[in-house]
């Protein structure tokens, strides 16, 4: 092989989602009405690659459609993702003719995943000594990375970056590139839902990794480990090495590495003209097919690309100009870096050194005085809170921030001692109270429960930036650096620029002096007026704002005084609970231990799995996962029930174990000490569907179902002199959507009392309600639903 061959692998997927959000806020839209995000982004940067690197060998993978073997060994593979955006479904048939026109293979094998055919031909080709770049976002690529093998990404501050084996050690701070397989095995990948060892995040995960040198030598020396840490991993020693399996990109495809056909062809214009004119890209046209896409090695100028890596685990979003390119402009790109997506790469980001700005210092009480007379006029007033931590009910006041127009602002630093905060909040109080100033602030319930904690209420009409942009995007972030790059193409002084990286050694804005505070505050509030000022408008546009003004901002002070007020729990209850639950255990496990014939570890899935399966064979052939080990899923141990007295009281031991590891030894634990109760956090701006999530505890997830779960419910008590109220709605979008439809079919089944799904697959099967069966009823229900909440075509066939 050529010394100068260099092959280049493309994972399909990364690339077509990327593309897709990047153009999210000004989707491409054709004559035709289709939507050509996806392939237009893809195009781009495929030929970005094509000229910038003219690599001599190109392919292309994609996941196959169907599960892999990792879906077959955990079910909960990657089920967290939302389903395929319909336009992307209908994009990737047509992204694989352009790949077919271009002459570049394409490269999928049945039952695994694009990131396994690339480790399987990269780790190959790197073994004859071919250059080899994947080019991924994927930061599990980074275990193949050799010598011969490497990661190639657009860098933070533009272009393209390769990551070899020293760079990717750096970045997870790991000895050996394998050993990210053991990182993601302990700290787990929630884009993946690949679950990890509970409470162990990447600081961790490090450190365990630099100690003991893999996964398997940690779960063979846990003697060495102290605490808690020492009972998280002992008791997940199965799920960490199950983590590990799903973490571990497969080298041992069933496909041949053939160099030959992976050669770098010229592509068929003919082919491409027709594609391209049918999609109507034009401008790519011209810049493509009349310039030509030869084999030049030099450069050639491109038009702006959508930087489809932006935010990943190596880069925080950016906008810049990529190295050796001038940008061109077309009709194809003529709007993309006016309405900003965020992830252009063509035109730098403003910070805050390139504005003229009037931040102010407040230190002092004729200042302060001074600021809040001047204040008290502005009908619109952004604030923001700085605080020591993240959990408002916890976190201390460290100093408020003020801006009535942009480009100005004010910080007022507060001292540690509560007495002195409070005076200081309360001169401010006016200020807060006033009823006829509008206050704008992102995620602005949190700085209303930390005023709260000081005594002051926030009156007036509010304005949520967070929750402003959840309601015009629902399915994309919300964060202000996100929304300030997007929307104002400018990039904010991220905050570990002042308190470090998170990890033991990180500070709080309590450990640095107002001089070094005040600007990062200031432009908190200045960025989020600004991004009032922009939402605002598209609320307007989008017919949006009574959604944001009479129903999104109205539940805000709701949700401020439910989280502060909180619920209380009864220890002591919840103890009694812990002593009987643990008798219970100690029981069930002499029961089993007497059925097996032998002591062994109940939590471990192997050791099960074998005194099931290989002792007591309690089925012939038991499902197996691809590495061998008995599947013992809560599915599958239900599935053999009946088989042996000892599957249920497994079962029965497992589900006890969870309550008092996750709710009765957990809960106390999460009472707030100044309080006396817990305190949940509501979310606003997660769910997709506009639901209300709970965290920092989930409240929502609280069992109810059999007795034990109840006898946890009954540990959450009233005041003295109080009693819960409990109400639910019966199918309330539903009902809401019969109202807002005015769906006659729907109205009168609700009035009728019929069940609503019932009445649904009625009409689907044109059959008397009596005559609905079980399924034809499920089915119904998911249509019913999954109406409401956008759907596409292709699931609601595939359900």
């Amino acid at each position: 092989m050529n010394s100068i061959d260099k092959l280049f692998l493309l994972d399909a997927y990364a690339l077509i989602y990327r593309a897709y959000y990047a153009f999210i806020k000004n989707p491409r839209i054709n004559s035709k009405g289709f939507n050509t995000s996806a392939i237009l982004g893809f195009v781009n940067t495929l030929e970005e690659v094509l000229k910038k690197e003219n690599p001599t060998h190109i392919g292309v993978a994609f996941d196959p459609s169907g599960p892999t073997f990792r879906h077959e060994a955990y079910e909960q593979y990657k089920a967290q993702r939302e389903e395929t955006p319909e336009a992307i479904r209908l994009s990737v048939p047509i992204i694989k003719d352009i790949i077919r026109a271009y002459r570049i293979p394409i490269l999928e094998v049945s039952g695994y995943e694009a990131d396994d055919v690339i480790g399987t031909l990269a780790t190959e080709a790197g073994r004859q000594g071919i250059t080899t770049y994947m080019m991924t976002p994927d930061k599990d690529y980074g275990q193949l990375v050799s010598d011969r093998v490497f990661m190639y990404r657009p860098k933070h501050t533009g272009g393209f970056e390769v990551m070899g084996t020293e760079e990717v050690k750096t970045k997870f701070n790991i000895q050996t590139t394998e050993q990210v397989i053991d990182m993601l095995g302990l700290m787990g990948d929630a884009s993946d839902n690949i679950p990890g060892c509970p409470g162990v995040g990447e600081k961790t995960a490090q450190k365990l990794i630099a100690e003991f040198g893999s996964i398997e030598n940690l779960l063979e020396h846990t003697d060495q480990l102290k605490g808690a840490l020492k009972t998280k991993v002992e008791t997940n020693r199965e799920m960490i090495t199950f983590s590990k399996f799903l973490a571990t990109i497969k080298t041992d495809v069933p496909i041949q590495l053939d160099m030959d056909s992976l050669v770098r062809e010229e592509p068929n214009e003919e082919e491409l003209r027709k594609i391209f004119e049918e999609l109507e890209f034009r401008t790519l046209i011209d810049r493509v097919l009349k310039k030509g896409s030869g084999n030049s090695s030099s450069p050639t100028p491109t038009s702006p690309v959508p930087d489809l890596f932006a935010g990943t685990l190596f880069a925080q979003p950016q906008t810049s100009t990529p190295e050796n390119s001038a940008p061109i402009q077309g009709d194809l790109f003529a709007n993309f870096a006016g309405e900003g997506t965020g992830v252009s790469e063509n035109s730098n980001l403003t910070r805050l050194e390139m504005l003229d700005i009037d931040y102010q210092l407040i230190d002092t009480e004729d200042k302060r005085a001074e600021i809040i007379q001047k204040l008290l006029t502005s009908e619109i007033l952004s604030i923001d809170t700085e605080t020591t931590g993240t959990e408002p009910m916890d976190a201390e006041l460290v100093g408020m921030s003020f801006s009535d127009a942009e480009n100005r602002a004010y910080y007022v630093p507060v001292p540690a001692e509560r007495e002195e905060v409070l005076k200081i909040v309360n001169e401010f109080r006016p200020l807060f109270e006033n009823e006829k100033s509008m206050k704008v602030g992102q995620n602005i319930k949190y700085d209303m429960i930390i005023l709260q904690n000081y005594g002051v209420q926030v009156k007036g009409k509010l304005f949520d930036t967070m929750l402003a942009h959840y309601v015009l995007q629902p399915e994309l972030r919300h964060n202000m650096d996100y929304l300030a790059e997007i929307y104002l193409h400018y990039q904010t002084i991220h905050i570990d620029e002042l308190i470090g990286a998170r990890g033991k050694n990180q500070k709080n804005m309590r450990d640095l002096p107002p001089e070094d505070v005040y600007r990062y505050a200031c432009e908190d509030a200045d960025v989020t007026l600004k991004l009032k000022n922009v939402l605002e408008k598209e609320l307007k546009e989008q017919g949006a704002e009574h959604l944001f003004y009479e129903i999104e901002m109205p539940l805000v002070p709701v949700l401020v005084n439910i989280e502060s007020n909180g619920v209380l729990l009864d220890t002591e209850a919840l103890k009694q609970s812990s002593q009987h639950f643990t008798v219970r255990l100690q029981e069930i496990e002499k029961e089993i231990y007497e059925m097996a014939g032998e002591t062994f570890n109940i939590s471990s899935a192997k050791q099960v799995g074998e005194v099931l399966f290989d002792k007591l064979k309690i089925v012939e052939k038991a499902k197996k996962t691809k590495t061998g080990q008995y599947v013992t899923s809560e599915e599958v141990l239900q599935s053999y029930r009946s088989k042996h007295d000892i599957i249920g009281k497994i079962l029965e031991y497992r589900g006890l174990k969870k309550l008092l590891s996750t709710y009765i030894d957990a809960l106390p634990q999460l009472i707030n000490p100044r309080t006396g109760r817990i305190h949940t956090s509501f979310n606003q701006a997660v769910t997709a569907t506009g639901r209300l999530s709970s965290s920092n505890p989930n409240l929502q997830n609280i069992p109810i179902r059999d007795e034990d779960g109840k006898e946890i419910r009954k540990a959450f008590i009233p005041d003295t002199g109080c009693e819960f109220f409990s109400a639910d709605y019966s199918q309330i979008e539903l009902r809401i959507m019969a109202h807002l439809s005015e769906d006659k079919n729907m109205i009168d089944a609700f009035l009728s009392g019929h069940d609503i799904h019932a009445a649904t697959a009625a009409k689907i099967y044109k059959i008397d309600i009596n005559d609905v069966t079980a399924d034809m009823r499920r089915k119904a229900k998911t249509a019913n639903f999954g109406i409401i909440y956008g759907i596409s075509v292709f699931g609601l066939a595939e359900r």
